[in-house]
C-alpha cells in the first residue's frame, strides 16, 4: 500500500489546490461570510496545518476540501478523494477493530477474500498489531484514533484531512500519536491537511503552517517548518517557532475584538 501511494503521489501536480475559496451561511442578519478568498496548494506528499482561533472557519475548510459541503465562490480540486479523519473516532462500537476497517474496504470495492488481511495489515502499520477482534469498548482513547486512522488509510487516498483528531487525548498519548502519524505520513507518501488550535501541535508535524484570520477566515500568513524530522513538542527549535506564531496568532485575535 505505501508504495502505491507514493507513486501516486508522484505523478500529480498538487494533492489538493483551492483558488478563490469563499463560503458563507445563512444567518439572523443575512448571509455570513466564513471564508474569504482562499487559494492554497497541498503539494503531493506535503503536511500542512492549518491554524486559527475557534471560529475562523478551519473546519469549514477542511469539509469543502472533502466534498461534504460546496464553496459558494472559488474551485476545489483533489487528487482523487480525499480521506477524512475526525476529533472523534466515530467508530461503530457494535463492530470489531478489523471489522470497522473492513467496512471501508467494502466500500472501496475490495473482494472479501481479501478484506481480513488488509485490515490486518492495516492494523499492524498503527501499531494495533493483535487488535483485529477487539471491541471498541476494549480500546483506550489512543488506540481508538489509531484505528481510526487505519480505517481512513484503507480508503487509500492520496489526501488524508484530519480535524483535530487528537484534540481529545491526553498529552503523553497524543505526543506518541503525533510520532505514529509522522512516521505512517513518511512511509505512504500521503499528502496531510491536518487543522488544529495547538500551535505547538501545529510545528511539531507541518512541513507547512498555515495561520487563518477570523470573522472571516483569510490566509494572514503562512510559515516553512524547516526542522528536521524527528521532533520532539519540547525541542528548543519548535517552542521558538510556536512563540514567534503564537504571538502573530494573538494579534490577529486581538484585531477582530476576540477575547
Amino acid at each position: 500500500m505505501a508504495t502505491t501511494l507514493a507513486k501516486a503521489a508522484e505523478t500529480v501536480e498538487y494533492a489538493a489546490r483551492l483558488e478563490h475559496v469563499s463560503k458563507s451561511f445563512a444567518g439572523p442578519g443575512g448571509q455570513q461570510l466564513v471564508l474569504d478568498d482562499i487559494s492554497l496548494d497541498v503539494a503531493p506528499g506535503e503536511f500542512v496545518t492549518l491554524l486559527g482561533a475557534s471560529g475562523c472557519g478551519k473546519s469549514t475548510l477542511l469539509n469543502l476540501v472533502a466534498g461534504l459541503d460546496r464553496p459558494t465562490v472559488g474551485s476545489i480540486a483533489t487528487d482523487g478523494r480525499p480521506a477524512l479523519m475526525f476529533q472523534e473516532h466515530a467508530l461503530f462500537p457494535w463492530l470489531t477493530a478489523g471489522k470497522n476497517i473492513e467496512l471501508a474496504l467494502k466500500l472501496r470495492g475490495v473482494p472479501k477474500n481479501e478484506r481480513r488481511d488488509k485490515a490486518e495489515e492495516l492494523l499492524e502499520l498503527v501499531r494495533l498489531k493483535g487488535a483485529y477482534g477487539k471491541r471498541v469498548h476494549e480500546l483506550s482513547g489512543g488506540m481508538r484514533q489509531r484505528v481510526a486512522l487505519a480505517r481512513a488509510l484503507a480508503q487509500e487516498s492520496n489526501l488524508l484531512l484530519m480535524d483535530e483528531p487528537f484534540a481529545a487525548l491526553d498529552a503523553i498519548t497524543r505526543d506518541v500519536l503525533h510520532d505514529e502519524l509522522t512516521r505512517i505520513w513518511a512511509e505512504t507518501g500521503l499528502s496531510v491537511l491536518f487543522v488544529t488550535h495547538n500551535v505547538r501541535e501545529a510545528v511539531r508535524l507541518a512541513q507547512r503552517v498555515i495561520l487563518l484570520s477570523s470573522r472571516p477566515g483569510r490566509i494572514a500568513r503562512e510559515w516553512a517548518v524547516d526542522i528536521p524530522q524527528p521532533r520532539r513538542i519540547e525541542d528548543a527549535p519548535v517552542a521558538e517557532l510556536s512563540l514567534e506564531i503564537t504571538d502573530v496568532l494573538r494579534g490577529e485575535i486581538r484585531r477582530h475584538g476576540q477575547h
